[in-house]
């Protein structure tokens, strides 16, 4: 029988928190009425047994809104919040709180000085990323503007730094000898080849900062990442070996618990106390307290002690996804694994069913939250739990002890690191072998809608399982109906997708985000003008459209929305065109496409060559007097129709990010031929010259740009151009995919969008 007295108590105060960390004005009301009902229940629970957990239930929810209370002035003072609001620019002083990489777009750090203010508040910044990497510990100074979040964000402020943020202080002992261990380990496992080597640090330490982003693109896909986040498993296991060595050495008890807590505080700094960390470590400090009491220690009650406790230390951790995924995924396993393995293995060893049932329960706790991040189901995501079970502890024990003994015994420590990492190499060969195969991840409705349907599916399939009699029956037929309607819908509508799309289509816009990918397509020949932000989305389109390898990769410039995607197409393309280099980081992209067998050169005004039935030419940066390196430096490259596809091809002008000064400058070194297609430029930001449009008049407008993208892209300025100029603006934000084609009449364009009604043909005024 599962004891639930806890459960309750804590969902309420879950819930409690939830609520009122957006309304922290109210927090102090709320906890003074809460406390009053406590107390009152608690007293009529004398007389009343039944009262007593509604009494828990109160009391946790008064605990959460206490805590906000009492956090709330000193985590967004009023003065800072007053700063945030001026707009100004003024010194700042943060700690940083994980590593943070040269190249990133944000960090995390904690705000300790504000303009000569004391304070200590969590902070997201944007931008000012030293060359170096960054170690958690540091401190670091830098002028910076501020905004304040919204009440219920784990953050209190976001940081705009003015410049890179300096490092002036390194990491106190107590964080430097973990920086250190990690560090060591980090560059053994960085000289391990392949998969093998990324993975090992992030299964031993949960370390994935030599994650590339393709190999993170695959684990996602195989719902895998779990694996490189630390959780109860790796405390369990810092645990036991303690307890074990202990026991075989005759050490009493009450000082191997003492032993093990000391090793849990250190293993938590040794990995960063990530919220998944923080609710695997409670949980095993709460279970050696039973041990040393000499209590029993019952799971559900252990995890709801766990999550009250660490929602009044932080009440913001209630809606951060971490924590809500480690909190179900612990309660699934607590809930469901055993029951699960009972049935299977009627059928089979029971070894075999726990490894299916762990990850079983597992998925179906999370899911339905996971669909609010990733709006699809990972088809092969059990499958590839399965292959991926028996590895993972071997990696991870073996890991972390290579990890402590490199610190003493070098040699020692890289023959094991050596032998974790074939089981890394595994898991990583296990995570590519998915994402290869066919419908990897399967659509599903985003959001609220979509979170409530898996909800009841997975409902459901619980019931199936464990149910008996008429009930069993009935939720088998309400299971196979769902899945029924579920294959027929997403069948039926792939089948419109695909049977709709114009099969001579010469021009693609991949939604990629906030970023720009667009494919231009002739004679079998293909070129990707840019890649995103990331290479998961960029591969996914053109895997999408049958595109497997490029003839010719236009990198316009080195912004991470337009190079971001690059790694997926490495040893897939066969000449890369680009700008001017800014610095290390894209030359040694560049580097990676040479070594991969590419054909990498710097182009300028006049450049061209064929592709297809295209000739391509180099309008922009010029000969002479070229930008600097950034967008008024992007590749401006314009396709055209030679030989007999003069009429029958669409032309195209790609702009990158160019801005206006950078456009007026292109309109006086020529004049600029009509086209069919434009590659709105910098994803239809207001710095746009109107008499560029005006002059191409073209048919269409490609504008890629991401939904809520926080720049306002594209502008009303910049739609107000297009629309002067006769050009029809197509949003990767709103329509999704875009397909351009040749229309039936002369200068006609045919546009496909995958999310708005088919636009039709459009004839170029």
């Amino acid at each position: 029988m599962v004891d639930l007295r806890l459960a309750i108590p804590a969902a309420v105060g879950w819930a409690a928190a939830a609520v009122l960390v957006g309304l922290p004005g109210a927090a102090s009301g709320w906890s003074i009425g809460l406390w009053a009902v406590a107390g009152l229940l608690a007293v009529v629970g004398l007389r009343v047994r039944p009262l007593a957990v509604l009494a828990l239930s109160v009391a946790a929810a008064a605990l959460c809104s206490t805590a906000i209370a009492l956090q709330s002035p000193s985590r967004s003072p009023q003065w800072a919040l007053s700063i945030a609001e001026s707009g100004r620019s003024v010194d700042v002083v943060l700690v940083a709180e994980k590593p943070v990489l040269p190249g990133a777009r944000s960090w995390r750090a904690r705000l300790v000085v504000l303009d000569d203010g004391s304070l200590d508040s969590p902070v997201v910044v944007f931008g000012g990323v030293p060359e170096a990497r960054v170690e958690p510990g540091t401190t670091l100074e830098v002028a910076a503007s501020l905004e304040s979040t919204d009440a219920g964000d784990d953050r209190a402020f976001v940081v705009f730094p003015d410049e890179a943020a300096r490092p002036t202080r390194a990491p106190p002992p107590t964080l430097e000898w973990a920086n250190d261990l990690r560090s060591g380990f980090r560059d053994v496992a960085a000289r391990l080849p392949g998969a093998g080597g990324e993975l090992l640090a992030g299964l031993a330490l949960g370390d994935t900062t030599l994650v590339s982003s393709e190999l993170d693109a695959a684990m996602k896909t195989a719902s895998l990442t779990h694996l490189t986040a630390v959780s109860g498993a790796n405390c369990a296991v810092v645990v036991g070996l303690v307890m074990l060595v202990g026991g075989a050495l005759g050490i009493p008890r009450i000082l191997r618990v003492v032993a093990s807590l000391l090793v849990l505080a250190a293993f938590v700094v040794l990995v960063t106390p990530e919220p998944s960390v923080q609710r695997a470590a409670v949980m095993a400090g709460v279970v050696l307290v039973l041990l040393a009491a000499g209590q029993p220690v019952r799971g559900v009650p252990v995890l709801a002690l766990a999550v009250i406790g660490l929602l009044i230390a932080d009440p913001w951790l209630a809606r951060t996804y971490g924590f809500v995924l480690s909190v179900l995924a612990t309660a699934g396993l607590l809930l469901l694994a055993g029951p699960l393995a009972a049935v299977l293995e009627r059928g089979m060893p029971r070894g075999i069913a726990l490894v299916i049932a762990v990850p079983v329960a597992a998925q179906v706790a999370c899911q339905p939250v996971i669909v609010l991040l990733d709006p699809s189901l990972p088809t092969y995501g059990v499958v590839a739990n399965v292959l991926a079970a028996p590895a993972a502890p071997i990696a991870t024990i073996v890991g972390l002890v290579a990890c402590v003994v490199l610190a003493g015994i070098p040699p020692l420590g890289n023959a094991l690191a050596a032998i974790a990492w074939a089981p890394a190499a595994w898991i990583g060969a296990v995570a590519e072998f998915v994402q290869q195969l066919p419908a990897a991840r399967l659509p599903w409705p985003p959001g609220p809608l979509g979170v409530a349907l898996l909800a009841a599916v997975g409902t459901v399939g619980v019931v199936v399982v464990l149910a008996r009699g008429r009930m069993r029956r009935l939720a088998a037929l309400v299971l196979a109906a769902s899945v029924v309607v579920y294959t027929v819908l997403v069948g039926g509508a792939r089948l419109i997708d695909l049977g709709s799309r114009p099969p001579d289509w010469q021009y693609a816009a991949c939604d990629v985000g906030q970023g720009d990918a667009m494919v231009v397509r002739s004679a079998g020949e293909v070129a990707l003008v840019d890649t995103g932000p990331e290479p998961a989305a960029v591969a996914s389109c053109l895997s999408d459209l049958g595109i497997d390898r490029l003839d010719l990769l236009v990198l316009t410039h080195f912004d991470l929305d337009h190079v971001g995607g690059s790694s997926a197409f490495l040893g897939r393309v066969d000449t890369v065109i680009h700008g001017p280099v800014s610095g290390a980081e894209d030359q040694a992209m560049l580097d990676g496409f040479a070594s991969a067998g590419a054909t990498v050169e710097q182009v300028s005004r006049g450049r061209q060559s064929l592709l297809g039935d295209f000739r391509w030419t180099v309008l922009w940066p010029p000969v002479r007097g070229a930008p600097e390196p950034g967008n008024a430096a992007s590749v401006t490259v314009r396709f055209d129709g030679v030989g007999e596809c003069v009429s029958g091809c669409l032309s195209g002008l790609f702009l990158g990010d160019l801005g206006e000064e950078a456009q007026s400058a292109l309109l006086r070194l020529g004049p600029l031929e009509r086209v069919d297609v434009v590659k709105v430029a910098h994803h239809g930001s207001a710095d746009q010259d109107p008499e560029l449009y005006a002059e191409v008049r073209a048919t269409a407008g490609l504008v890629g740009v991401g939904a809520d993208n926080g720049y306002g892209h594209p502008t009303s300025e910049a739609l107000g151009m297009l629309a002067a100029a006769g050009t029809a603006a197509l949003r990767t934000d709103e329509n999704g995919l875009i397909l351009l084609a040749p229309g039936d009449a002369a200068g006609a364009v045919t546009a496909w969008t995958q999310r708005a009604a088919n636009p039709g043909e459009r004839t170029r005024r």
